[in-house]
């Protein structure tokens, strides 16, 4: 399975005491694929350093960089689906450029999407990735 995964999101995950440190788990054993772009990274460092560190966002990005199961993204189209926070369209771009299957946020800017027929891009809160995740995991095992 292919996500693209919001920074808020990746931002929860990561620490064992977090109710979504599922995610990073499943990153870290290779059970999902996360698409990225050099945009997204830096983000991610950026928020990082804001609300942890700057060593904890180098931990973060050398761990995520080094995992076989990331795809390195190039964009080469931008749609602007999301008007309310522009900034917010590198992860739709990434969702569209990678056909991932999900982007995961709960960020209410992405509810646009939802009326948009193309390019088609599915948004799940964490509480519905982890639905469709234990879903297709369970479904693997039986």
């Amino acid at each position: 399975m292919k996500v693209v995964i919001y920074t808020n999101v990746m931002l929860n995950a990561i620490f064992p005491n977090s109710k979504n440190y599922w995610i990073w788990e499943a990153l870290l054993n290779r059970e999902i694929h996360i698409c990225v772009t050099s945009d997204i990274l830096n983000e991610y460092e950026e928020i990082f350093e804001q609300f942890y560190d700057s060593l904890t966002a180098i931990l973060f990005l050398d761990t995520l960089e080094i995992l076989p199961n990331l795809i390195f993204i190039r964009k080469y189209y931008f749609w602007n689906l999301i008007i309310k926070d522009p900034d917010d369209n590198k992860f739709v771009d990434c969702a569209v450029a990678s056909g991932s299957d999900y982007l995961v946020s709960n960020d209410k800017h992405f509810n646009v999407l939802k009326d948009i027929d193309f390019p088609k891009v599915f948004v799940l809160t964490e509480t519905e990735f982890k639905k469709v995740f234990n879903d297709k995991k369970n479904d693997t095992t039986n």
